[in-house]
């Protein structure tokens, strides 16, 4: 049976450890509000492991404690996590070839950082392995996630404990700008990234942070567009 390259698995490692300073205290944010939101330690860390994926976890979490209807929150949820199925589409030329353990493996280590670090790393250096990029995607994935998952049961154990003044809140945004930034190479990519921002604050009256489905959709829409019509400037010229 294949095994991971060492090499790269520790480069991955290595190059992941960035992630580590906002991730942890994002994971601690999930874990105090996921608890006085009445889940119990079981509860919290099942749905830590299970979804993987903070900003999907905290959208969820906000609409159960506004109250909002089952549909509602499922739905939201997906359409948050939607991107996976776009980093999924992308990274399949590379770890297609690897044998199916790993990609399986690779599949539930899939977020956002092991992703945006992975698919530069790759189209830097696009002559490595499939083995080698799997075992890269890997060694950025698996140690941030025991991260979060440590996080999340230091945020749940310590609760209230956590003092108010640290302002960890920062870890959100600052977690997406970090992952987002490097990826904005295209005119595409800008005219998304901007749409989605100008609608979400503009549809922010809408109920249940329905919202947020409204604005991801347009900029989906906005940012297809703007990619064909640089295309066919491209074949003009």
């Amino acid at each position: 049976m294949a095994s991971l390259n060492t090499s790269q698995f520790k480069r991955g490692i290595f190059d992941g450890l960035p992630f580590h300073l906002v991730l942890v205290p994002f994971g601690a944010i999930f874990g105090v509000i996921a608890t006085e939101a009445g889940l119990n330690l079981v509860q919290v860390m099942g749905f830590t492991v299970l979804v993987i994926a903070g900003a999907a976890q905290l959208t969820a979490l906000q609409l159960m404690l506004d109250n909002a209807p089952t549909l509602v929150v499922i739905v939201t949820a997906l359409a948050v996590n939607l991107r996976m199925a776009m980093y999924s589409a992308s990274l399949v030329p590379h770890l297609g070839p690897a044998p199916f353990w790993m990609r399986a493996l690779a599949a539930y280590f899939l977020f956002d950082q092991p992703y945006a670090l992975s698919s530069i790393a790759f189209e830097k250096e696009p002559s490595r392995t499939a083995i080698e990029k799997v075992s890269y995607f890997l060694g950025v994935g698996i140690p941030l996630a025991m991260s979060w998952y440590v996080a999340t049961l230091a945020g749940a154990l310590l609760g209230e404990r956590i003092p108010a003044q640290m302002g960890v809140d920062f870890a959100v945004p600052l977690t997406f700008i970090a992952v987002v930034a490097p990826m904005m190479r295209t005119v595409a990519h800008v005219a998304t990234a901007l749409t989605s921002v100008v609608l979400v604050l503009a549809l922010s009256f809408m109920p249940y942070g329905s919202g947020l489905l409204v604005a991801a959709l347009i900029a989906l829409f906005v940012g297809a567009q703007v990619e064909l019509w640089v295309e066919k400037r491209k074949a003009r010229t």
